[in-house]
């Protein structure tokens, strides 16, 4: 998973991704298995559902969606599920019991999404996801059918790992590692189809440009304690190693790994850590101390918030199309311009 210095500048940076298909059934739109009824006439009533909501991308994410609710006059109610999928489903009947208009959701776990596109539908719900994708006939976003995808704001995941990948790799050339001595650490929660892409378009750029060095898929949880345990034992397993490059779903798989190494005596200068986020590796950058965070992609949760609310809101409001996909804009940073660059630290 934050901050903008401009909020209408990186609305005009978005891509919009072809492909939204829509089919018609009893007079409504159906839409990745949603239907939405008429545009609403009175005031606009959308729930936002979280997950990991005390995470600071997600905490970003909800002020965001919060400044533009109060912008265009919608009741907004933004609830923080943590990693629990029961709690998915039992705010989507609550927030069908309060008669919401639209509903927002990040969930914690995809394999509750075709539960919650089927509550939403029945109750003539629009719904729209942010950050990770969900299937509307099955647990695994990455086997749906792209007509059964929810439309979805955030990021591409393809671009933010291979903007990772190409950075990487420009690391591994400047520091002149060898890929004998080297191996690659790429972590990430794997039933997550957004860290999928990730992950694999980083790797993926990341061989193009210095092909040979050996990767280490680890499988965390996402946070920075669960990273830095796996990648812990990891490093542990490979005690020849010398050099290590880090990358993963997000700032916090990074910052646990770089952490790991560290712990391990490995020093700074023999780890390339780069984020996805930035708000993490901020803080490491801010203390001024030597890290192996070497840069990080800031992508700013505000944007995807504000995004979202607005695109719900027209939705809503005017009857515009979901698209299938809506993306912002993620800019690399690292110790030298990450403030310029608009990254706080929470």
């Amino acid at each position: 998973m934050i901050r903008s210095t401009s909020r209408r500048a990186a609305a005009g940076s978005l891509l919009l991704a072809l492909g939204l298909t829509a089919a018609c059934s009893d007079g409504q739109e159906t839409t990745g298995g949603t239907t939405s009824a008429a545009p609403v006439s009175g005031k606009i009533s959308i729930t936002y559902l979280q997950k990991q909501g005390d995470q600071e991308y997600f905490i970003g994410e909800a002020a965001g969606a919060k400044a533009k609710a109060a912008e265009l006059g919608v009741d907004l109610k933004v609830v923080n599920l943590g990693s629990d999928a029961n709690k998915t489903v039992s705010e989507v009947q609550a927030a069908v019991a309060r008669k919401a208009n639209g509903v927002i959701v990040v969930v914690p776990d995809p394999a509750v999404g075709p539960q919650v596109v089927r509550t939403l539908r029945d109750a003539g719900i629009t719904l729209l996801t942010s950050d990770d994708q969900v299937c509307a006939t099955g647990p695994d976003p990455a086997a749906c059918a792209k007509a059964d995808l929810v439309p979805r704001i955030g990021f591409s995941g393809a671009q933010m790992g291979a903007e990772v990948g190409k950075r990487a790799a420009e690391e591994y050339t400047k520091a002149g590692w060898s890929a004998a001595d080297t191996r690659v650490i790429s972590a990430w929660k794997q039933d997550v189809t957004v860290c999928g892409d990730r992950v694999k378009a980083a790797k993926e750029a990341f061989d193009a440009a210095v092909p040979g060095v050996k990767a280490i898929d680890v499988a965390t949880d996402n946070t920075p304690t669960g990273a830095q345990d796996k990648v812990a034992a990891t490093v542990t397993a490979n005690a020849g190693v010398k050099h290590w490059v880090v990358w993963g779903c997000n700032d916090e798989n990074v910052h646990g790994g770089v952490t790991a190494l560290q712990n391990a005596g490995v020093g700074a200068n023999d780890v390339i850590g780069i984020g996805l986020g930035a708000y993490l590796a901020c803080k490491d950058w801010g203390s001024g101390k030597p890290t192996g965070m070497k840069a990080a992609l800031f992508i700013n949760g505000r944007e995807v918030g504000a995004l979202a609310v607005q695109t719900m809101y027209d939705k809503l409001k005017n009857g515009k199309d979901l698209p299938a996909e809506l993306f912002a804009r993620a800019t690399m940073v690292d110790a030298a311009n990450w403030q310029g660059a608009g990254v706080t630290c929470g």
